[in-house]
């Protein structure tokens, strides 16, 4: 593949220091990431005795065994997922990363709001690591929650080039037995197909009117990716991709990972989807999960029979468990197939690879239905900008823009720090798309849990509002990477 997306060729044109003197609107110039104000962000941070965790990333060709499947893709080492990252909130991470890859490179913390020269944006917060130049990662990690870091660059996320990284509360409150982390994705490379090859098979086949442009709505595609049609009553359009595989701690469901418990034990399951292209439906076969965290800040306990998880968002559910060997499924929403784990409490036989457990038609919670804890809820305030960021695309031709424009020639958003911000996330398309925000966590106006990816269904629209107190440029995006790396991108850009 190119060693730089087309994003960041062009965006990465102005080069790191150019950021400082494009102008947004009326005279002021963008805070780069180089900026003596967010070196002083960083400083308060840090506190006196600050402990520092190290760790190491190898991005590099290697052949994985999914559980069946073997293939040729990149990964972090010789695992997918990578190396789990764990540190305590306050904690110094400096992780260094070697570049093994015949191609550019970079690491997102997606979810972690860092300094904004470790942010791990090609073109916009650093330069691409070479193929073959190592780069040390180091910031503060100031909240604790459930993280993942995966590329910033071009499609490599879509191969297996992701991990989770738990931010641990300096004093655990407990209150469960064991704990799991699951992550989920879907998967395409090294089974005759790289995530670059689908790409150009959507742009082709849109171009020619060939099978994979879905059905045109004016302007507004339900989406039928690469042959199958792909729509779900939650979602409208529920993807353009058909996967051979979905993953659950890199396994196929012929071959799933094992999360152990004692009967009656209270274990804390962390969920994180790092597919790019697929929201997973997730439930227990024989137990009711109750949700305690969203994209790692608590909310009011919810418990549900199952669960809905876009594409970036993390969930952390509590489960009381019972006595047997339970399916844990995650439905690929709209699609076919799922990702499959096994909790096992006692002997027994394992269900099927294709269990479809009865919560998984019962109730279903997306993160617009909760309100976050009390603790963590933004401070009553007025509204000092707002934006609207209108979603449009289609399949035909393949193309997703903010308000009218695809990255890099989308306009920014300006914003001045110590504002109250409202983004209106206005899905004009009949395609759901997981909206993230770096370096900041939202609160959702109506509804009100503390995000940094949500969910906005086809023809509706999500508010949020943030504190504008991360200063830099930050990346605005649609996490189906399919979208992001064909426009539908912009950035929240301090001004000054």
């Amino acid at each position: 593949m190119p060693e730089l997306s087309r994003r960041n060729v062009l965006f990465g044109a102005f080069g790191l220091a150019g950021l400082a003197t494009v102008s947004a609107c009326g005279g002021t110039t963008a805070v780069p990431a180089t900026a003596e104000s967010v070196r002083r962000a960083e400083a308060l941070r840090r506190k006196a005795g600050q402990r520092v965790v190290t760790a190491k990333l190898t991005p590099r060709p290697t052949t994985v065994d999914l559980g069946g499947p073997v293939v040729n893709t990149w990964a972090y080492g010789d695992s997918v997922p990578g190396p789990l990252l764990r540190a305590r909130a306050g904690d110094l991470l400096r992780v260094q990363v070697d570049n093994q890859l015949p191609a550019s490179t970079s690491v997102h913390w997606h979810g972690i709001a860092l300094r904004n020269d470790m942010d791990g944006v090609p073109g916009m917060t650093q330069a691409p690591i070479g193929a073959g130049k190592p780069f040390t990662y180091e910031f503060t990690v100031p909240d604790p929650g459930t993280y993942f870091y995966h590329p910033h660059s071009g499609l490599q996320i879509d191969r297996g080039l992701y991990g989770a990284l738990l931010v641990d509360e300096v004093a655990d409150p407990g209150g469960y037995d064991v704990e799991w982390t699951v992550v989920l994705d879907d998967w395409v490379d090294g089974t005759g197909r790289t995530p670059e090859q689908v790409l150009k098979g959507l742009t082709a086949a849109a171009g020619g009117g060939a099978a994979g442009s879905g059905s045109d709505m004016g302007g507004m595609d339900m989406g039928s990716g690469m042959g199958e049609a792909m729509s779900s009553q939650l979602l409208g359009g529920a993807g353009d991709i058909a996967y051979p595989h979905y993953l659950a701690n890199g396994r196929v469901p012929a071959a799933p990972v094992t999360l152990t418990a004692k009967p009656g034990q209270r274990a804390r399951l962390r969920l994180v989807n790092a597919g790019s292209d697929t929201a997973f439906r997730v439930a227990l076969g024989g137990h009711r999960l109750t949700i305690t965290h969203s994209d790692g800040f608590p909310v009011a306990p919810v418990t549900t029979d199952a669960l809905l998880v876009g594409m970036g968002e993390r969930y952390d559910v509590l489960v009381t468990v019972g006595d047997g060997v339970f399916p844990l499924v995650a439905l690929a929403e709209g699609k076919q197939g799922n990702a499959l784990a096994l909790v096992r409490s006692a002997a027994g036989t394992p269900p099927e690879p294709s269990a479809r457990p009865a919560e998984l038609g019962g109730k279903v919670i997306l993160s617009t239905d909760l309100t976050a804890a009390a603790a963590v809820r933004l401070p009553v305030k007025d509204v000092d900008r707002s934006h609207d960021l209108l979603l449009r695309g289609s399949m035909a031709p393949y193309r997703w823009t903010i308000n009218g424009r695809t990255f890099p020639d989308a306009d920014p958003l300006p914003v001045e720090a110590g504002q109250r911000v409202r983004l209106r996330f206005q899905n004009m398309s009949m395609m759901f798309h997981p909206m993230h925000v770096h370096g900041h966590t939202f609160a959702l106006v109506h509804g009100g849990a503390r995000k940094d990816t949500v969910i906005v269904r086809p023809m509706q629209t999500v508010e949020v509002d943030l504190d504008a107190d991360n200063p830099g440029q930050w990346a605005t995006h649609c996490h189906n990477i399919y979208h992001a790396e064909t426009g539908m991108m912009t950035t929240l850009s301090y001004q000054s």
